[in-house]
């Protein structure tokens, strides 16, 4: 899919947008969330524009999506401690941006249940 020129994250990806990198990959990108939720709140998603995991059938990308929100966990240094990987769909799994996202959260002790 091609990036939405309207879509925060598409401009996010561009560059359009500032943001806090901790790193960037040819096909997804890794900022720290504005709205931090976690002393350690990282987004992880990929440049081009899907609007949600309902959306994606690349198991490809989906895979190194993960892969690369381990590699945050580790670059943050959450990885020791623990932390949570979550993806949110829809309206009612709380999704407030239309673009495939994990939030990689940690630097505490995380509740359950979540919400």
């Amino acid at each position: 899919m091609k990036p939405d020129p309207g879509c925060i994250f598409c401009q996010i990806a561009r560059g359009e947008v500032p943001s806090t990198v901790i790193e960037r990959h040819p096909h997804m990108v890794a900022i720290r969330d504005v709205n931090p939720q976690a002393p350690d709140h990282v987004l992880v998603f990929p440049t081009d524009h899907i609007a949600s995991l309902d959306e994606c059938d690349d198991t490809d990308m989906l895979g190194q999506l993960l892969y690369l929100a381990r590699q945050v966990a580790r670059t943050v240094h959450i990885d020791h401690g623990g932390y949570r990987v979550v993806i949110n769909h829809g309206d009612h799994g709380g999704q407030t941006v239309p673009h495939l996202h994990l939030h990689v959260l940690g630097g505490r002790r995380m509740k359950w249940p979540p919400g």
